[in-house]
């Protein structure tokens, strides 16, 4: 071997020590775990294990609020003005209104006690008790009414 030949040698076991360093340090830098397996020097195998997947889960959305109003179940009034009129029974003397929804049971109210007057866009209560409803709009499971006018 003459000097150049020991030269090329040198720089050959030199790269063959520098390049696997090199390597494990450039795939260490970017969060991946590196094994280098075999012996320093030409050829290195290098076997690039990727990290763990990563689960997040999403915060819960926030239940919603729901408010109810609540009518009252028995409402006891002399008459009744309004668009619309909802029960589950209705007891009254006269209804005047052009639409009327549920089972009418033609017969004499006795309804005492009434002294108010109401007058709202829409009336609602679990069982009504009316001398007198004027509305476009009736509706109920059952009705009990004396008089009933559509117009």
């Amino acid at each position: 071997m003459n000097g150049n030949d020991k030269k090329r040698h040198g720089r050959r076991l030199l790269m063959g020590l520098a390049l696997p360093t090199v390597v494990a340090l450039t795939t260490a830098a970017s969060g991946a775990d590196v094994e280098v397996i075999g012996t320093p020097g030409p050829p290195a195998s290098v076997i690039i294990q990727p990290a763990p997947p990563v689960v997040i889960q999403p915060a819960p959305a926030p239940a919603p609020i729901v408010i109810q109003q609540t009518a009252p179940q028995t409402m006891l009034v002399d008459s009744i003005r309004a668009r619309e009129v909802r029960a589950s029974a209705i007891y009254a003397n006269k209804i005047k209104a052009p639409h009327v929804q549920g089972t009418i049971h033609q017969t004499k109210v006795k309804i005492g006690g009434g002294k108010s007057d109401v007058r709202a866009p829409m009336v609602t209560a679990s069982v009504i008790y009316a001398d007198e409803i004027r509305a476009d709009s009736v509706v109920a499971n059952d009705i009990f009414v004396r008089h009933l006018s559509r117009d």
